[in-house]
């Protein structure tokens, strides 16, 4: 996929219906001339903002530079379902790193949840928070594979869910589409450009210095590192990377390690308060277990913010909102005459295990990304890990670096096609079952 047309520094943010029902955020200004701080932080979205915010709570001095918007990339465009975990399961943590380690990066993950709960009320961060998510399948392998991971995560894990019937899935979920449902009270759904909006005001408010418009053209590595942009330096102490799919060459190390991927949304036209409660009546979160999933929530101003048809391809997929039209057609048949008013897309980072991947380039150089689609309770965490490490406690960062992660086979020109051949297969076996 090419890179949207938004892209350019300083650029407003994406069109979309989240762009659209919030105030405008106030313009931060660039970075102009030489600077020192404590850390400088790379990148405005969730992982940046939290970090930056993790720091200052902490008495550092934290500069965070932005190329564009805050929240202008994933970060402002998501499905904003906050979900307990990460992008790949348990049984791959405890394949990865053994059964002791995924145990305590399994906790981590509640920690991180905890996290993004208090800091919504702490900073009375607005953000149209609803708790409840279900995780759905729609054939019987499918079924089965979710039933067993539930059944790892309770007994093993000591975590909470609940296993819905059919029957039970369809009083809280109108569509006849999925056949049960791993229900988790803990996780939930936010509107994700409020919430970076509100870190980053939570951030500032501590002393954080945010410059948008602020491209990082180089990293200078050193005891000292420094980011240069076209117009200024900051040097630092440390500095961490969060750019997760938008590193532009500052990186090469750890953009080999993950890959770009598209994901779309649509708006649909309004339902009406009855009609949006008859289709998802407790206002949990939805997402479905296939590799291409789909994933939707209401809105409040009671819209179906409808998510799915990831791309693994350079290329757009072609009449976007048709297509993310007939998928909502295909959840919930009695939309058939509710069309999509907006839609829109992003990137998000995944890894080769769909693990994520934090740690050092070097003795002041952090990074965390690689959050596979499981980012919006797991960057709080990541920058609350990383503000810890800076501060000399490593031992939760330990952990994360413990992850082994491969580079994508093939290089810059390959590893595209190879991806996009291993999903058509997956995709396929999502359809014949």
């Amino acid at each position: 996929m090419s890179e949207p047309p938004m892209s350019l520094a300083g650029q407003a943010h994406a069109p979309s219906w989240y762009a659209d029902s919030v105030p405008d955020a106030p313009l931060r200004a660039p970075l102009r001339g030489d600077h020192a701080t404590d850390v400088c932080v790379l990148g405005a979205g969730y992982t940046g903002l939290s970090t930056a915010l993790s720091l200052a709570e902490r008495g550092y001095r934290v500069t965070v530079l932005e190329a564009h918007r805050v929240g202008w990339g994933a970060s402002g465009r998501n499905g904003g379902q906050a979900i307990v975990g990460y992008g790949c399961e348990v049984d791959t943590l405890e394949r990865l790193v053994g059964n002791a380690d995924a145990r305590r990066l399994f906790d981590f993950s509640r920690e991180g949840m905890a996290l993004l709960r208090n800091r919504l009320s702490h900073y009375a961060i607005q953000c149209d928070w609803r708790d409840g998510h279900a995780s759905v399948p729609i054939n019987a392998r499918q079924e089965r594979a979710l039933r067993a991971g539930m059944d790892t995560l309770v007994e093993r894990y000591d975590y909470p869910l609940q296993w819905w019937d059919r029957q039970q899935l369809r009083s809280q979920l109108d569509s006849p589409r999925y056949r049960s449902a791993m229900f988790d009270a803990a996780s939930g759904h936010l509107h994700p450009l409020a919430y970076a909006l509100g870190l980053a005001r939570a951030a500032e408010g501590l002393g954080v210095v945010v410059h948008e418009a602020s491209p990082v053209l180089e990293l200078v590595r050193g005891d000292r590192p420094q980011l240069r942009t076209a117009h200024g330096t900051v040097t630092a102490n440390q500095v961490v990377i969060a750019g997760n799919a938008w590193l532009q060459g500052i990186a090469p190390e750890l953009e080999s390690r993950i890959m770009p991927v598209g994901t779309y949304i649509g708006a649909s036209a309004p339902l009406g308060e009855e009609r949006a409660r008859a289709l998802i009546r407790n206002d949990m979160a939805v997402a479905d277990v296939s590799w291409a999933l789909d994933y939707f929530k209401l809105s409040t101003d009671h819209r179906l913010l409808f998510g799915g048809r990831a791309s693994y391809s350079a290329l757009p997929p072609p009449n976007l909102r048709g297509v993310m039209t007939r998928r909502m057609h295909q959840v919930f048949p009695q939309l058939a005459d509710v069309g999509m008013e907006q839609v829109w897309g992003g990137y998000v980072d995944i890894t080769r295990n769909r693990a994520p991947h934090w740690g050092r380039l070097t003795p002041n150089v952090y990074f965390a990304q690689g959050f596979s689609g499981h980012g919006v309770a797991a960057t709080g965490l990541a920058g609350a890990v990383i503000a810890a490490a800076i501060a000399g406690q490593n031992e939760r960062l330990d952990v994360f670096e413990r992850i082994p992660h491969g580079r994508f086979p093939g290089g810059k020109l390959l590893r595209t096609p190879l991806l996009v051949a291993a999903m058509s297969w997956y995709k396929l076996r999502d359809v014949l079952g």
